[in-house]
């Protein structure tokens, strides 16, 4: 599967909202920012039908490198989660999928 460019990303959201690529980037930039900022602050971004996107805390711990066999501490970290609606979760699961053919007896 290959993945789609920033660049790629750009010429679909600018083509699709017959805006200029450079407004398209700047609105991207400016939910991308919003994003992160509400994660850092504790809320979460919600959009219907799509997902929600929020922070995810992970406690301090310790852990084994797996050359060595050492102990190692592994620092606390937030990391960014999403997760899908139910409704993407149904056009992922159902768009172009054939039916299973039924069998005969």
């Amino acid at each position: 599967m290959a993945a789609i460019t920033k660049a790629d990303l750009l010429d679909r959201v600018a083509g699709d909202a017959g805006v200029s690529k450079a407004d398209a980037e700047r609105v991207l930039d400016s939910f991308f920012g919003t994003v992160v900022g509400a994660a850092k602050s504790g809320e979460e971004v919600a959009w219907p039908g799509f997902g929600k996107f929020g922070a995810s805390h992970r406690g301090a711990r310790t852990g084994r490198n797996p050359q060595t066999g050492a102990t190692i501490n592994i620092a606390a970290s937030t990391g960014m989660k999403f997760s899908a609606a139910s409704t993407l979760k149904s056009e992922l699961n159902t768009k172009g999928k054939k039916k299973a053919a039924t069998k005969k007896r």
